[in-house]
């Protein structure tokens, strides 16, 4: 026999008893009398909980969380939905329908304040204002989970976001979005289950990458792992090297030695069975920063060489032709050779869209005018750079590249009041703190 239907519209405790029958019916399905008998209560009055027509009394909605299975939903909607119905009369009462309980009404304020906050609680941890209830109501009318070409287009919106907005915000976004992956997965097929877990690697670098924007570099070292144990449950090659080239790249932003850098590129070389053009820009890179200029100009002339057969560029957005010449600007400008970088930077101005590589490229400028010799008129170009950013958009990775235009300024000339201004710009405390440099 069908249930009788919901109708979550109805009323704020529809909505309730629709959110209750979906997780009961969720996996593993529990039928209404086994689920009354394990909450100890009269199977009717369940119906009735369910139908939107009575409230279950407050002390049983951390039993049908638990019975469930509901990950403290339940908890936090009913807590919600006490507050909404106290501060509208019109909800009180709605024709056909019994309040179970008054508990919660008769000044029971605390408890009402103590729910209340307990739900926006949980909205602070996701960050977004609502999205708890939002994906409660894509549970209640069957839509809580995404066909896969709409997973594709949620990578793509965040590849989007991380190279335009701050690093918070993609970071606090991204995090609803794993949750939902995580759910799925659980009752995927097969097939679905390959495709989500490719989907899993992406999102899961992208907020990696996000964290190391923020300087939360342990956090992000524990999700490029996550990253890359999804891309090689999926078994796809492309993407197994993809993931690693971004965790060795981004490592080189205050979040792992160079030489430990080097290591990365080295084992995932190994398994990309021979040169790989996104790994060598990180070892070009990671040279230039040990000081080994000519290395780096080796590996950076083996890359344009492969670089110039043409690149296909992968299905997920990570590589961009950009990289190269990126890579050029950094380790041309590392050793003064300003004509070469000048003319790789104006190709990835012309080519890059995020904001970081456009900050960063101007960085290498002043870099290479420091390494030059005129320290003052390059710390004055890096300052600029810096200052022109809103606070929200100073990533880690703008910022340590300012940290390799101080180091590039000779010892002997640390004290000039054009060093203690950018190390202000960057925020950096005093000489000789840990964040000297």
């Amino acid at each position: 026999m069908a249930a009788d239907p919901i109708d979550p519209h109805a009323s704020t405790w529809h909505l309730f008893g629709a959110v209750m029958r979906r997780c009961r019916e969720s996996e593993p399905k529990t039928g209404l009398r086994r689920a009354a008998s394990d909450l100890y209560v009269d199977f009717s009055n369940l119906a009735k909980w369910e139908r939107g027509e009575r409230i279950p009394p407050p002390e049983m909605v951390s039993r049908l969380d638990e019975v469930y299975r509901a990950r403290g939903i339940l908890t936090a909607l009913y807590g919600t939905l006490v507050r909404l119905t106290a501060a509208s009369e019109s909800e009180r009462l709605r024709p056909g329908m019994e309040l179970e309980t008054l508990t919660y009404r008769n000044g029971d304020d605390d408890m009402e304040r103590r729910a209340a906050l307990q739900f926006l609680a949980g909205l602070g941890t996701l960050g977004i204002t609502g999205e708890p209830l939002r994906q409660l109501l894509d549970a209640a009318t069957g839509y809580a989970y995404r066909a896969i070409d709409e997973w594709e287009l949620s990578c793509a919106d965040h590849m989007h976001a991380l190279r335009t907005r701050p690093p918070t915000q993609v970071a606090t976004d991204l995090l609803v979005d794993l949750l939902t992956i995580r759910r799925q997965l659980d009752t995927a097929t097969p097939a679905d289950t390959t495709e989500l877990r490719r989907f899993l690697a992406v999102l899961s670098s992208v907020h990696a990458n996000a964290l190391t924007r923020l300087g939360d570099h342990g956090a992000a070292i524990r999700w490029w792992r996550t990253a890359r144990q999804a891309a090689d449950a999926a078994g796809d090659l492309e993407l197994e090297l993809a993931v690693r080239a971004e965790e060795a790249g981004h490592g080189l932003y205050g979040q792992r030695a160079p030489e430990t850098v080097l290591t990365l590129v080295e084992r995932a070389q190994r398994l990309a069975g021979g040169s790989d053009v996104d790994l060598m820009t990180t070892q070009a890179k990671a040279l230039s920063m040990l000081g080994r200029h000519d290395e780096a100009l080796t590996t950076l002339n083996t890359l344009r060489s492969l670089a110039e057969k043409g690149m296909i560029p992968d299905r997920y957005g990570f590589w961009s032709p950009s990289r190269v010449y990126f890579t050029e600007s950094w380790v041309y400008a590392a050793i003064g050779a300003e004509s070469a970088a000048d003319a790789a930077r104006e190709h990835v101005l012309k080519l890059a869209r995020d904001y970081q590589y456009r900050a960063n490229i101007q960085l290498h400028g002043a870099l290479c005018t420091v390494v030059q010799g005129g320290v003052d008129e390059g710390l004055r170009q890096a300052a600029a750079t810096i200052v022109a950013l809103t606070p929200a958009y100073r990533s880690r990775h703008v910022i340590e590249t300012g940290k390799m235009v101080l180091r590039a300024v000779p010892r002997d000339q640390r004290s000039r009041p054009s060093v203690a201004e950018f190390r202000a710009a960057l925020a950096l405390e005093p000489p000789g703190t840990p964040d000297d440099v």
